[in-house]
This record gives structure tokens, C-alpha cells and sequence, in this order.
């Protein structure tokens, strides 16, 4: 019984000693995928590790790319079939992103949003 006392008083005395680093969740974002709208759960995420989530509600192929403005590095997803989902995890700064479907002319027919990153 004394060996269990002591032997608990020194792993809690490491773990007081040593202070857990604490890691923040990423921030998480679904975009609904329809013809032809693109739909996000929340406009205004956290600067930092980020799981963006597209959910395809439609009936055709939809596929996600994420670029801040004044930015030149794509973001993107494979391509996702109806009812299917693809995860993206990304690491973004501050800023605003425009994102859209990049196949055919789903773009032009109006399947983009705008997210912003704050820090």
C-alpha cells in the first residue's frame, strides 16, 4: 500500500512539474456542395490548422478549391461524388479566401463562397 502512495506522489509530482502543452483543435468547416450553390457551415474561422469538410448534397461530381485573396497557393480537394465527402486540412493564415468548384462551369454558374481566417 506504501509503494502505491509513493509511487503515485512522484507521477504526480513529474506531471505538476512538467505542464502539459496545450494544442488548440482545428478549426472545422463543412461546405455543402449543390447545384450550382456552395454552402459553409461558418464564415469566420480561426487563423491556424483548419479541416474543411465538402459534402456533396447534389447530383452531379463536385470538387473544392480554397485561395486567399492576394494569395498564389491552391488549396483542393479530389473530386467527390454524390453523397460523398472529402477532407481537406490545411494550415491557413489570416485573410480572406474565395472558394469554389473547379470543374466544368460550375464555378460561373455560381458554385463559390467567401471565407474568412482571422487571427
Amino acid at each position: 500500500m506504501k509503494r502505491t502512495a509513493v509511487a503515485g506522489a512522484i507521477v504526480a509530482a513529474a506531471t505538476a512539474a512538467s505542464p502539459a502543452i496545450a494544442v488548440a483543435p482545428p478549426a472545422r468547416v463543412q461546405v455543402g456542395a449543390t447545384e450550382f450553390n456552395l454552402g459553409l457551415s461558418r464564415h469566420v474561422i480561426k487563423a491556424g490548422r483548419a479541416l474543411i469538410e465538402l459534402a456533396n448534397y447534389g447530383e452531379d461530381l463536385h470538387d473544392l478549391r480554397l485561395r486567399r485573396i492576394g494569395g498564389t497557393k491552391i488549396w483542393g480537394t479530389p473530386v467527390v461524388r454524390p453523397e460523398e465527402t472529402a477532407l481537406l486540412s490545411a494550415k491557413l493564415p489570416p485573410g480572406r479566401y474565395r472558394l469554389w468548384c473547379s470543374i466544368a462551369d460550375h464555378r460561373a454558374r455560381g458554385m463559390s463562397a467567401m471565407l474568412y481566417v482571422r487571427r
